[in-house]
């Protein structure tokens, strides 16, 4: 018995040796170093040079801190604000860190000269945030421009009509308020409620951007991504009239024919004129 136990206490002895050997020979590993990372901002896809820059092509993209290039923007709403609407300069590749010398914003030197068309001319319209599509319109869309105006009836002198039309279309928007940008005026602070929206016409067309704001309302219309290009000859538009929307504008007609209501003009004592609508 006395011979059993003194086995087991050798055994457990050399038990003891072996992991304290064990743990000479392996010490345990050093946790491993933590790597600072950032969050920059970077091309959500490849983006040819001269695109404006819209919120689906930005990304945010982690990385090593040592790693970022200079000038990397850490992703913020303030950041992407100020890129959105900016031109890129040079071709990005998908996933690239989207630098300062990589674009050109809104209101740097050249801005205008570097994204306008040959040939084309920069003309900017004032729009509320419902009329601009409340905050759905970016530089590089391509809308459509309406005008809404009251006039008088060519058939009913001293009636007042209301009329829309399509002033132009298939125009490119080149820069944009930054307040319609965001959405409008949502912290209801005391703000300015309309907004400029610059587009890309032909020179002709900037001249009839100048009348039409002179004339009435102007309201932007947003046209598809794949959309063809506009087939309208010249400047040629429908005028879209009050009493085609509103059926309740169209005047009851009697039952024989003639208008319900007459309107006598007189010019002077004996002559007069009488208009039926």
């Amino acid at each position: 018995m006395l011979r059993t136990l003194l086995f087991a206490f050798m055994g457990a002895g050399v038990l003891v040796f072996s992991f304290v050997a064990w743990s000479t020979l392996h010490p345990p590993a050093a946790p491993a170093p933590v790597i600072p990372k950032v969050v920059v901002l970077a091309a959500a896809s490849t983006l040819r040079a001269g695109t404006l820059l819209k919120p689906d092509d930005i990304e945010a993209r982690e990385m090593p801190e040592s790693e970022a290039p200079a000038g990397a923007r850490k992703d913020s709403p303030q950041a992407r604000a100020e890129l959105f609407g900016a031109m890129v300069r040079q071709t990005l590749l998908q996933h690239q860190v989207v630098l300062p010398a990589d674009v050109m914003r809104p209101g740097d030197h050249g801005f205008l000269a570097a994204v306008l068309t040959p040939g084309r001319r920069a003309t900017s319209v004032g729009v509320d945030a419902v009329s601009g599509t409340a905050g759905l319109i970016w530089p590089g869309d391509h809308v459509d421009l309406i005008l809404t105006e009251e006039v008088m009836d060519p058939k009913n002198p001293g009636l007042r009509r209301i009329a829309a039309e399509t002033v132009l279309k298939d125009v490119r928007v080149i820069a944009i308020d930054q307040q319609l940008v965001q959405g409008g005026n949502q912290s209801g602070a005391n703000e300015p409620a309309s907004r400029t929206v610059t587009l890309e016409v032909t020179p002709e067309d900037a001249e009839r951007v100048n009348v039409a704001a002179r004339l009435g309302k102007l309201s932007l219309a947003v046209r598809p991504v794949d959309a063809a290009p506009s087939a309208d000859p010249g400047n040629a538009h429908p005028v879209t009239w009050d009493n085609t929307v509103a059926m309740a504008l169209t005047p009851a007609k009697s039952v024989d024919g003639p208008a319900a209501t007459t309107v006598k003009v007189y010019e002077g004592t004996t002559n007069s004129q009488e208009y039926k609508y």
